[in-house]
């Protein structure tokens, strides 16, 4: 469940989950909200899963397991995946060294089963994996003035600049970690990490003291990312190969661990990905999973679709063939094909890039 659902019902909020845990949907209206992040900015409970490591070999623990380098300085952090033997991703997340201990954030329903599977392999390295997911709350905060916003409410530290860096400080009584966030919104972004006991004081900080902030929840959220051309785990990433998806800066090529170096070295010498993700605008919403064809002949199927807010027209993910046949491409909606183009990625440009917009050579 939420950390602080007393305050998301006082807002009328409405819940479903994702990946098992109980999330905010929206507040009402969720494409106004998206105008409004996309205008000033937002505040949202992320419902991730939290692990933590602890021990001597924790960063070369999870260094050999993930894709890419795991920081060595305190402060740092990087996205990283964990693919399973045939080179698809079974788990995205993001590694952050906090001195004494590496702060792990997860899909919620990938938490648990990543601390059972890493347990097993510790051998004799001096490493603790622990589910942490219940002791802290994480706070998006998204939108061209999020900067200024978490600027005027942070105390004892600067916002952090460079992507994934984070620092600590206090809002009001509470401590928290502040991480720039990688742009997935394509906004400029921040996540604000503190302890699950004053999360209801910090959500309140960032949304009405300094810049008001509008509170939104996931059902936003897809449409920020969609928007901005990010690929989310539940819908783009999980059992996807990384070369497919164009995620090239989550996978380090040139490092050498047990699944960095013997994994992504087969998935590279498979050569061309067989399929790629790209933008489509329609004449109408598809649902995820329609079939998307070229002429008569089927070529891929729908990862994500919305109504866009910003753009005024439905908009889509897919998931289709490398080489697109030159022909007029439709997407099956209710029974019946309708026209869609292929479009250019980032849907919606704003003041920040996503780092996961698909890129491929």
């Amino acid at each position: 469940m939420t950390v602080i659902e007393d305050v998301h019902d006082v807002h009328g909020a409405t819940y479903r989950e994702v990946g098992g845990r109980r999330v905010v949907d929206h507040y009402g209206r969720p494409e106004r909200v998206v105008r409004a992040v996309r205008n000033v900015v937002g505040v949202i409970e992320m419902g991730y899963g939290v692990v933590t490591i602890t021990g001597a070999d924790r960063v070369d623990f999870v260094d050999n397991a993930v894709s890419n380098c795991v920081p060595t300085a305190d402060g740092e952090g990087c996205y990283a995946l964990l693919l399973d033997p045939q080179g698809a991703i079974e788990t995205a997340m993001y590694v952050y060294n906090a001195g004494e201990r590496l702060l792990i954030f997860t899909a919620p329903d990938r938490a648990e089963p990543l601390v059972e599977d890493w347990r097993e392999k510790t051998f004799i390295q001096d490493v603790d994996i622990d589910l942490a997911t219940d002791e802290f709350a994480v706070f998006g905060v998204h939108g061209p003035e999020a900067t200024e916003k978490v600027a005027s409410v942070l105390n004892g530290a600067g916002t952090p600049e460079a992507h994934l860096s984070f620092v600590r400080g206090t809002m009001v009584d509470a401590g928290v970690t502040v991480i720039r966030g990688d742009g997935l919104a394509g906004e400029e972004g921040y996540e604000v990490v503190c302890a699950a006991d004053v999360a209801s004081d910090v959500f309140d900080t960032l949304e009405n003291r300094g810049v008001n902030a509008a509170p939104f929840g996931y059902r936003t959220w897809e449409t920020l990312t969609l928007e901005a051309g990010t690929p989310l785990f539940e819908t783009e990433l999980q059992g996807r190969i990384p070369n497919v998806l164009g995620l090239r800066n989550a996978v380090d090529f040139e490092k050498g661990c047990f699944v960095g170096q013997e994994v992504v070295s087969r998935v590279e010498n498979r050569g061309q990905p067989s399929t790629r993700l790209v933008g489509l605008t329609c004449d109408a919403v598809p649902d995820l999973g329609a079939a998307v064809f070229a002429g008569d002949a089927s070529i891929g199927e729908v990862t994500r679709a919305v109504e866009s807010p910003t753009r005024e027209e439905p908009i889509a993910f897919a998931a289709v063939d490398y080489d697109l046949p030159d022909e007029a491409l439709t997407v099956r909606v209710d029974s019946e094909e309708v026209e869609a183009e292929r479009t250019d990625l980032p849907f919606v440009e704003g003041s920040d890039e996503s780092a996961r917009l698909p890129r491929y050579e």
